[in-house]
């Protein structure tokens, strides 16, 4: 790379606050990037059930949000529906960890997240990401036992030299382990 020499009026001096602040951050590791997993759903309210019992997570309250939307004007009616005795998003809706934080005036989780939207069309090939689910030593069995109850389906059990799990799929066909 090619460098210009500043010129004295614009530089700054090695002990200036503008050189230690950017040595500092020249210096920080990067923030991590915040993300969710988006998954297409059919049915994202059913999903969501699912997955909050299938994780022990808990489906975000956005009730509060969709309140002030809808007395503003910025959201119509029929965006919405009645999810467990409150106010939904009619397209999508997002379950996340208990224990991580979340924005108290919209209830959306600024966490580990699952985030289920409505698409037209139904679920044609093999996944391409997938979760992993790891209930503990000798706990696998038990765990396919609770999650088949929930409405997830065994498609297959492998046994290979690196290991054992049980491929499940839930309630619109998305694959996922059991270690």
């Amino acid at each position: 790379m090619t460098q210009t020499p500043a010129s004295s009026s614009s530089a700054a001096s090695p002990t200036s606050p503008a050189s230690e602040s950017e040595a500092a951050s020249a210096a920080a590791p990067p923030t991590p990037v915040h993300w969710k997993l988006v998954i297409d759903a059919a049915d994202p309210h059913a999903q969501a059930d699912f997955w909050a019992a299938a994780l022990h997570y808990t489906a975000e309250d956005n009730a509060a949000l969709i309140e002030r939307l809808l007395e503003t004007g910025a959201l119509p009616g029929a965006a919405t529906v009645e999810f467990h005795g409150r106010s939904a998003f009619r397209d999508l809706i997002a379950v996340r960890h208990p224990d991580d934080p979340y924005d108290p005036d919209s209830g959306t989780g600024l966490g580990r997240r699952l985030l289920f939207q409505r698409v037209p069309e139904a679920k044609t090939a093999k996944n391409r990401l997938h979760l992993d689910l790891h209930p503990g030593a000798r706990r696998r069995a038990e765990e396919v036992a609770r999650l088949t109850a929930l409405g997830a389906s065994v498609l297959r059990e492998v046994k290979e030299p690196s290991g054992e799990w049980v491929v499940m799929a839930d309630p619109e066909g998305n694959e996922f382990c059991v270690q």
